[in-house]
């Protein structure tokens, strides 16, 4: 089993990159071989997960051709810094440029069990070529009123995207971050979502909490900050792992979830 996930959002403040730090985590500790591709010129993936900032090659050096894919891994990650902004400067001129990073992971794509692709905070020509690369999409959305709209906009990329470029792209699912599900607004941000995406909307959200700036300044996963928190991110994860047909991973996923949660707190694992 090989399976690439491209994780994207319209905007950033989305809870996008922490999400990709928090499930990398996860199925790495139910020893799934986990890869990470920091594709953010910001290089906050590669911040979280404690990359060298002067860890070299990256992400950039890749695309531009200057280093093969497997010498830019640092310790299960390619990183990002802001050289990665040229290099998409840079691809914009080139034929084919929408299958540059596809090709660079063709040699170590099933080295693998999953790979997990970090987009930037906007729909331009790396997250296509993350769309291109990838198997899946997985978006994350903000409960907020704009909700609908950014979610219906990275729909029209991934479409884009799987137009003759990759037409087995599918959309795993769509997770709801940053939400407070006592509020008004977020539940009508998440019946927004449901009534136009189905069953493509996970149930599980994930809780708003000042914690994740707090475990991220640590340089701690919020699994071991704040488990009663990052339960909501494990259960995810085994709803992923669900859709992608992983049965025995997933098992290993709900054994962690009951691990992990507080007695009366945890996020149920769903049949």
């Amino acid at each position: 089993m090989s399976a690439t996930i491209a994780v994207l959002s319209q905007k950033g403040g989305t809870g996008k990159t922490t999400a990709v730090r928090t499930l990398t985590d996860a199925m790495r500790r139910i020893d799934l071989s986990v890869l990470a591709i920091d594709l953010d010129p910001q290089g906050n993936l590669s911040d979280y997960l404690d990359v060298d900032p002067d860890a070299s090659p990256t992400i950039g050096d890749v695309l531009s051709g200057r280093a093969k894919a497997r010498e830019a891994i640092h310790e299960g990650i390619i990183p990002a810094n802001l050289g990665l902004a040229e290099a998409e400067l840079a691809l914009g001129g080139k034929m084919g440029r929408e299958l540059t990073l596809k090709r660079a992971l063709r040699a170590i794509k099933d080295s693998y069990e999953l790979i997990l692709i970090d987009c930037p905070p906007s729909l331009g020509l790396l997250t296509v070529n993350a769309l291109v690369a990838s198997d899946y999409a997985l978006l994350s959305a903000e409960a907020q009123y704009f909700a609908l709209q950014g979610v219906e906009q990275a729909l029209e990329v991934i479409e884009l995207a799987s137009d003759g470029l990759n037409p087995e792209l599918e959309l795993l699912g769509i997770v709801l971050n940053i939400a407070d599900m006592r509020t008004r607004h977020s539940r009508e941000a998440f019946d927004s979502l449901h009534q136009h995406f189905g069953e493509k909307l996970i149930e599980t959200t994930i809780r708003a909490s000042i914690a994740y700036a707090e475990s991220a300044e640590r340089a701690l996963s919020i699994l071991d900050y704040r488990p009663d928190l990052g339960v909501d991110y494990v259960a995810v994860a085994e709803e992923l792992l669900r859709r992608l047909g992983l049965e025995a991973p997933r098992e290993r996923m709900r054994a962690l979830v009951r691990g992990i949660a507080p007695a009366g707190t945890g996020a149920p694992a769903r049949t």
